[in-house]
C-alpha cells in the first residue's frame, strides 16, 4: 500500500493547484448557485475509507429537499436548470478539492457511496475496496459504470486499485478532464 502514499503527495498538490486556479469559478459557480436555489453547497455523508464516515462537498445539483438515495434512483425532474450544467460539465464535483486535500477523499479511487447502499457496501467490503481512499473519478467511472450494478462496480473498482499505477492514475484524471464518463446517471422516469 505504500504506492498510495506517492497518490497522497499528487493528491496534495494537484488538489492546492486546482482550488487556487479554480477559486474564481468556485465562487462564481456559488453566487450563481445561490440564486438558483440559496443553498449551493450540498454535504452528504458518504463511506469513506475504512468504511468511516466523512462529509462529501459539493454543488448542489439538485433540488432541496431531494431524496438521499443513490443518483440512479432519483427521478431527473429532481435536478435544476442550473444543476443540469454543473453536472455535464462535472463542475459540481469541483469542491470534492476540498475533500482530497483534507484526506477525506483521492483525485483517484472508488466513488464514494451512501450508507444505505447496504448491496454496494457489502460486495466493496468483500472485495478490499474500503482499504483505500474514495476517489473523484477511476475506471468505472469513465467506463460508465455508475452505482446501479453495485456487484460489477465493485469488480471494476477492485481491478482498478489492484492495476492502479502513476500512469493509470494520471490516465483517469485527463479521461475525466476531457469529458469522458456521464457519471451517475438520474432516473429518466
Amino acid at each position: 500500500m505504500h504506492k498510495f502514499k506517492l497518490y497522497r503527495y499528487f493528491d496534495i498538490t494537484l488538489s492546492v493547484i486546482g482550488l487556487l486556479v479554480g477559486g474564481p469559478i468556485l465562487l462564481v459557480i456559488f453566487i450563481i448557485g445561490f440564486f438558483d436555489s440559496r443553498k449551493p453547497i450540498f454535504l452528504q455523508k458518504r463511506v469513506g475509507l475504512y468504511g468511516q464516515e466523512f462529509t462529501l462537498i459539493k454543488f448542489r445539483t439538485m433540488s432541496i429537499g431531494t431524496k438521499s438515495v443513490a443518483t440512479h434512483m432519483v427521478d431527473a425532474s429532481s435536478v435544476t436548470k442550473f444543476g443540469a450544467i454543473l453536472r455535464k460539465t462535472k463542475l459540481d464535483e469541483l469542491p470534492q478539492l476540498i475533500n482530497v486535500l483534507c484526506g477525506d477523499m483521492s483525485f483517484v479511487g472508488p466513488r464514494p457511496c451512501l450508507f444505505n447502499q447496504r448491496e454496494l457496501i457489502n460486495e466493496r467490503d468483500k472485495r478490499g475496496v474500503f482499504n483505500v481512499l474514495p476517489g473523484i473519478t477511476g475506471l468505472a467511472q469513465v467506463s460508465n459504470i455508475d452505482m446501479s450494478d453495485p456487484v460489477l462496480l465493485a469488480k471494476i473498482d477492485q481491478e482498478m486499485i489492484n492495476n492502479l499505477s502513476v500512469y493509470f492514475y494520471f490516465k483517469y484524471i485527463i479521461q475525466t478532464a476531457l469529458g469522458n464518463g456521464a457519471g451517475d446517471k438520474v432516473n429518466k422516469i
